[in-house]
């Protein structure tokens, strides 16, 4: 293999070669970008991210075809006032709705005739305290986002017009009446705003800071901008193959996913480019012909990026096995991107820097030493050496040999103290959770559950079928503690058979508490349809509304992350085997990504919880974490024993570990910066799974690569000696 990869950089950065590749990729990307969509062009705007069979799902299937009345999809109004609405806000909201019957907005499906209805009828439709009303507005239900988004500008418009900017802008706690939008079309625009928004933030700050990164690290303007340029000409090609995928159907892409790949991309890709040109540059330090240099470089670097790559790829291929949308969504896209980056690091990359040269490190230029001697003569003065002496290298390469059990027994109580957060963590799977406390419809949302009873925040709909027997549950239901209230029974429209109660919980319907109760609601339904004679009375009970959705998302959800993180383990295992063909080395090196997985997601717990006062952390963070963090800590690993393996060819192991650890060090010091400050860009967006993401992402990587990297795995490896290549050979020379 050493031989192909070795015979691979002539053939990509050859002196007849390196303008082919070039333009082979310039002219790739240019074709695809042509005939193909971009991926943010095929975005979808679906939000059902359970799968089509869970019981939530299907209970909205059956309401729409069963119950639904047409309206359409609703937009709340929310009016609220501190101290009491008065007559005159009451004035203003039959004015806007006698407007949007004479001159209805795009896509307005229905509007109730508010402004027909008595103004005492309207005041009694307030909450108990009289501070808050909540109006809706429906809206077709095939209206895009898009065509929603310009119909509330266009309402926005009309409010403004009649009742000033502040009923919409102010601060709810300045006097005054104050609207919000809220409801299924305000939530749903407001997601897409903070994504769309997001987008050219994120790719603009995560350019910036991988720039003034690498410009501060390698202090060449130049090879700064090389892995950047070599990183867009590859997005270049993934993007329009991503777009042409999910224009056929083959995948689904959503604005999170176009997001979270782009700091992947930058991340990932720049630290691909740094393995290949640290060692280029070492090599530019011993051979004169640049050419032969690049061949040297990928020689000694393309295996381990290759499998670096390949890990990465296949562990985040794994998310594909998820029942949940949005872990199911990451897995081709941040596959393909990983792919298709390591490949670019091969071919792509060594062509630019082929083209360069030694110029690429300008000021700090890589001679050897006949060169360097040959100008100071010419010049008359010596030469800024380029050469650093890594003393720090050498420090952590001495620590790991020379004290491995303080190292090992510090690493393990650190990390361990850190890892019993873990238990202590809360989690949320609420869309609003997610959204910024000024976001409009969060705010919406807020005062309607400050002002009405907690269960009318969001009633539940529990559906059932009959078999045609006459059955009422309206009494069951309200005999049960967790139900405040229930509705009249409902006959299907197209099957009798089909009843439908609408219920309204005794406490917030967001708890825990009550989610952890649906599926009592389910059994107590299902043994009273099984006392009136209803066979199979489980397959005939269907319990609907935000309750059990959240209920379904935590089930679904903990059985995706049951199935996927010992696939992970399993894939990056075989994978650290097949190339270290060692399996204690594959066993203690998963244990250590473990262990600082947990130690990052407790410490992570800490900062959110503990420092920002963050109730509840995004459900989706840990699995989404593990894999990254699995996956990208190994690349470290890979690399840094990759190269104590080849140095235990021709020295002793502690000497060979110290060496790895002082010649690796810096380059995994700057790819670990720079791959934990583009996770860490994350966290200034708007959105708090993506702030979650990003901080315990970033964590990790710090974790992985100043403390699990340069010392607690030579630490490891030291200790456990030639046993550390079992069942490999088991050095005995040089011992």
């Amino acid at each position: 293999m050493r031989k192909m990869i070795s015979r691979w950089g002539d053939i990509v950065a050859g002196p007849k070669t390196r303008w082919a590749s070039l333009f082979i990729w310039i002219l790739l990307v240019a074709v695809v970008s042509f005939i193909w969509p971009q991926v943010n062009d095929t975005e979808t705007e679906s939000n059902q991210l359970l799968p089509d069979d869970v019981m939530s799902v299907e209970a909205s299937k059956i309401s729409k075809e069963q119950f639904s009345d047409d309206a359409g999809t609703p937009l709340l109004l929310v009016w609220y006032r501190d101290g009491g609405l008065k007559e005159d806000d009451f004035k203003k909201v039959q004015d806007l709705y006698a407007q949007l019957q004479d001159n209805p907005l795009k896509q307005q499906a229905f509007i109730p005739p508010l402004d027909k209805a008595p103004a005492e009828a309207l005041m009694e439709s307030a909450s108990e305290d009289g501070e808050a009303l909540t109006t809706p507005v429906f809206f077709e239900k095939d209206a895009s986002t898009e065509q929603l988004g310009l119909a509330l500008d266009q309402l926005q418009d009309r409010i403004e017009s009649n009742a000033g900017k502040s009923i919409l802008n102010e601060d709810l706690s300045d006097d005054g009446l104050h609207l919000r939008f809220t409801g299924p079309v305000g939530i749903q625009t407001d997601a897409v705003s903070l994504f769309s928004n997001a987008d050219v933030t994120l790719l603009v700050s995560t350019v910036l800071i991988v720039l003034v990164l690498l410009i501060v690290l390698y202090r060449s303007p130049l090879l700064a901008i090389v892995p950047l340029v070599a990183v867009g000409i590859a997005y270049g090609l993934i993007s329009p193959l991503l777009g042409l995928m999910a224009d056929k159907g083959l995948i689904v892409v959503d604005a999170q996913v176009v997001s979270i790949m782009t700091v992947l991309l930058f991340g990932a890709g720049t630290d691909y480019c740094l393995f290949l040109v640290s060692r280029y540059r070492d090599e530019l330090r011993m051979e004169p012909n640049k050419y032969v240099a690049m061949q040297k470089a990928i020689s000694g670097t393309g295996g381990a990026i290759l499998i670096s790559a390949m890990t990465t790829a296949l562990a985040l291929l794994a998310l594909g096995l998820a029942y949940y949308a949005s872990y199911d969504r990451f897995a081709v896209p941040f596959s393909l991107a990983i792919f298709i980056m390591g490949v670019t690091s091969l071919t792509l990359l060594p062509a630019i820097l082929a083209l360069l040269g030694r110029v690429a490190f300008f000021p700090f230029i890589p001679r050897t030493e006949a060169m360097t001697k040959a100008l100071e003569e010419k010049k008359g003065k010596p030469i800024r050496r380029s050469k650093s002496k890594n003393r720090f290298g050498k420090l952590l390469g001495r620590w790991g040999t020379e004290k491995p059990w303080i190292i090992i027994i510090t690493c393990v109580v650190l990390f361990g103290g850190l890892g019993t957060f873990v238990m202590k963590m809360e989690f949320t799977y609420g869309l609003l959770d997610s959204f910024p406390e000024d976001m409009p419809s969060r705010e919406g949302f807020s005062i309607v559950a400050d002002h009405y009873p907690p269960g009318e925040v969001a009633t539940s709909q529990v559906i059932v079928q009959t078999d045609g027997k006459d059955i009422s549950l309206q009494d069951d239901l309200a005999s049960m503690s967790m139900v405040e209230k229930v509705s009249d029974p409902r006959t299907g429209s197209k099957d009798e058979s089909f009843q439908e109660y609408e219920v309204t919980l005794a406490a917030d319907p967001y708890s825990s508490e009550m989610v952890e109760k649906i599926p009592d609601l389910k059994n107590t339904v299902s043994k009273q349809l099984a006392k009136s004679g209803v066979e199979n009375a489980d397959d005939k009970v269907w319990i609907g509304g935000e309750t059990a959705t959240l209920y379904d998302t935590e089930e679904v959800t903990s059985r995706d992350q049951t199935l996927i993180i010992p696939v992970v383990l399993i894939v990056v295992g075989l994978l650290l085997l097949a190339y270290l063909r060692s399996i204690v080395a594959m066993i203690y090196l998963l244990l250590t990504v473990i262990l600082s997985y947990f130690a990052a997601l407790g410490l992570g717990w800490i900062i959110i919880h503990y420092g920002m006062g963050v109730p509840a952390m995004q459900g989706l963070i840990p699995l989404y974490t593990f894999v990254f963090l699995v996956a990208l800590g190994e690349d470290y690993n890979i690399f840094l024993v990759s190269n104590i393996w080849k140095k235990r060819e021709t020295m002793p192991l502690k000497q060979a570990i110290s060496q790895g650890v002082a010649e690796t060090s810096s380059v995994i010091s700057s790819a670990g910066l720079i791959l934990a400050g583009t996770f860490a860009v994350l966290a200034t967006m708007p959105m708090q799974v993506l702030v979650h993401f990003g901080m315990v992402t970033a964590i990790g990587i710090l974790l992985d690569t100043f403390i699990v990297r340069p010392l607690l795995v030579p630490a490891i490896t030291t200790v456990l000696g030639r046993y550390a290549f079992w069942p490999g050979r088991l050095w005995k020379k040089h011992d």
